[in-house]
């Protein structure tokens, strides 16, 4: 008897000892209380899923503050043809994503297939509560978050072999709760986990009017479904066709019309009005897939992994587009990106990825952004008994208080 008993508790003990910790301090001894905001990417680990934050102070410098459980898996994406596993695990852009009207930030588990949810606190951006828990995706491999100016309503595609979007309504107190009659597929033909780059989705949006949901997809698509008045979707989604492999996704203010990264060529336009679709090489690119863009300039900045250069893009009122500038970042590896506001001045948040760190640019006005801070992750994660690797890294979203 006394020998099952240490068997039992033997084998409680080496449950509780594989069962991720709920919170990792990361703090470099930066006060959240001080921050006016908060940046946040997640590990993507297949042992447990984290999601880090890091403060952002008045300079819109970046701190590290903690890593929270997200009560979920990561996992990477296959290579197509077979190769090492690359940068960037999930193919997408947007698999972390922030409500400034609701003060929460979302993210996927791509490997236990859900979606989580974290309260933000008011007083310090850094720390990081779980709203309910974690929901199904509504299908496998989810890669891409959107989330609608009210706060209310998230979206999530899924890139695997059960392949498409689904929505939810969000519940400060209760959390996620699946929408009706919002589930639809993309039709891909994949696997779990997605093998790609080729022939996955990459990003998720909502249209600025929020009536149409849509979708990138590297095929040379992007994919539309309208959003009726109750919240759910039409049952097909309509297609418009342009570039070899659309990635990012984001408007052009005040035009219908999406500029998206592309890594086939460099960037395409959308024309939405026309039905028509421009692309534009960007001379000896690797891979553009990433991109942001910021009111201070009023230029998009596409993310270059493959030679780790960010290249500046503007826009026209007529849809015409030119290269305003490149910038060198060294050895970074670049992948997802996000562009904060504070006061008037914005700051490029990047995950490099190849670095194990993280890439502060400031923006300065147009041609003229320049690298303002480095943070080395590897170490702070290795003192915090974190695991983090570079290859799974992903997400970038930044939150800045009212």
């Amino acid at each position: 008897m006394k020998s099952f008993i240490l068997l039992i508790l033997a084998s409680a003990l080496s449950v509780m000892s594989s069962t991720p910790a709920i919170r990792k301090s990361m703090s470099q001894g930066f006060s959240g209380a001080r921050a006016v905001g908060a940046a946040y990417f997640m590990t993507n680990e297949p042992s447990g899923n984290y999601l880090v934050s890091a403060t952002i102070a008045s300079d819109g410098k970046l701190a590290l503050y903690e890593a929270a459980y997200t009560g979920g898996t990561g996992a990477h994406g296959m290579s197509a043809p077979p190769g090492p596993p690359g940068l960037d695990a999930l193919f997408s852009q947007g698999s972390v994503r922030v409500s400034a009207s609701r003060n929460f930030v979302a993210n996927v588990n791509a490997g236990s297939n859900t979606v989580t949810v974290f309260g933000i606190d008011s007083a310090n951006p850094g720390r990081l509560s779980m709203i309910g828990r974690p929901v199904h995706s509504g299908g496998q491999f989810p890669t891409s978050l959107a989330i609608n100016k009210a706060g209310n309503r998230v979206c999530v595609v899924n890139g695997g072999k059960t392949n498409g979007v689904s929505c939810y309504n969000f519940d400060p107190k209760k959390g996620l709760t699946p929408s009706k009659n919002s589930i639809r597929s993309l039709m891909l033909n994949q696997t779990t986990p997605a093998t790609g780059p080729p022939n996955t989705p990459s990003q998720i949006i909502f249209s600025p009017d929020e009536k149409h949901l849509i979708v990138s997809v590297k095929d040379g698509s992007i994919l539309m479904w309208d959003i009726n008045a109750d919240g759910s979707l039409s049952p097909d989604f309509r297609t418009m066709s342009g570039g070899v492999l659309p990635f990012s996704l984001l408007y052009v203010p005040g035009k219908n019309a999406i500029i998206a990264s592309d890594p086939g060529v460099g960037y395409d336009i959308f024309n939405l009005d026309t039905n028509t679709t421009v692309s534009t090489p960007i001379p000896n690119q690797g891979a553009n897939c990433w991109s942001a863009y910021s009111a201070e300039s009023g230029n998009f900045y596409l993310i270059d992994v493959g030679l780790s250069v960010v290249t500046e893009v503007h826009v026209t009122a007529s849809l015409n587009s030119t290269i305003v500038k490149q910038y060198a970042v060294g050895t970074d590896g670049p992948i997802d990106t996000d562009v904060a506001t504070i006061g008037k001045k914005d700051f490029i948040y990047s995950l490099a990825a190849n670095a194990t760190g993280l890439t502060v640019l400031a923006v300065n006005g147009p041609g003229k952004a320049q690298v303002y801070q480095r943070i080395d992750l590897a170490s702070p994660a290795k003192a915090a008994n974190l695991p983090l690797h570079s290859t799974n890294l992903q997400g970038m979203a930044t939150f800045i208080r009212k």
